[in-house]
């Protein structure tokens, strides 16, 4: 389930396993790459029950305080000081858990060791960072009336939390993938979907009792 604290809308360099990590000619000289595959913070190794309150006659999963705290604290810190390699967060009520995405940084995964706390954190690899979804977002938004010009509406746009990209909702998504693909280059991080039209609720009186 993606997490929607603070959000407004709706691979990499080297392949290798946890423990092998990139030597710097595999990445090219970043020094702020960190380890790639998969990761989890130390409050992964504690058994936890999942919470569940009361709806009706169902029982409905929801997120520890101390789960959902540690959650706001990695969302804000990471957008306001690693836009660059954080993507986004999901939580996973389940499991009692929150995975976050990101492209490799060493930086960012001792600020998410820190502000974890006891709280189960899994991070896992983003293809893109948050600064270049949002780019591609902000581009693809102030096209829209030239695509819709070239018959090729566009009805949501949205970036990815997981950083695979940002969706594009269309009636025809084959015919978008074509036009926009021409027109971006196929390196743009953009997925397809088939979307009808917006349609607006109606704006008269309410009839709910």
């Amino acid at each position: 389930m993606r997490w929607d604290g603070t959000l407004t809308g709706r691979l990499l360099l080297c392949a290798v396993v946890l423990m092998a990590g990139c030597s710097d000619a595999d990445v090219g000289g970043n020094q702020h790459a960190g380890l790639t595959g998969e990761w989890r913070t130390a409050g992964c190794a504690m058994p936890r029950r999942p919470q569940t309150t009361p709806l009706g006659d169902t029982m409905m999963p929801v997120t520890p305080p101390d789960l959902d705290a540690a959650m706001r604290r990695i969302d804000e810190g990471a957008r306001a000081e690693f836009s660059g390699s954080y993507a986004g967060l999901e939580v996973d009520q389940h499991l009692v858990r929150a995975i976050v995405y990101r492209v490799p940084d060493a930086a960012f995964d001792e600020f998410v060791r820190q502000n974890a706390e006891d709280a189960c954190i899994v991070v896992r690899d983003a293809a893109h960072d948050l600064d270049e979804l949002r780019s591609w977002h902000d581009r693809i938004v102030t096209d829209l009336g030239f695509w819709a010009a070239q018959g090729v509406p566009i009805s949501s746009v949205g970036s990815r939390h997981d950083g695979a990209g940002v969706e594009v909702g269309t009636h025809d998504a084959a015919r978008a993938r074509a036009a926009m693909t021409d027109h971006y280059g196929d390196q743009a991080p953009l997925i397809f979907i088939e979307q009808g039209p917006v349609t607006p609720l109606p704006s008269g009186p309410s009839t709910a009792p």
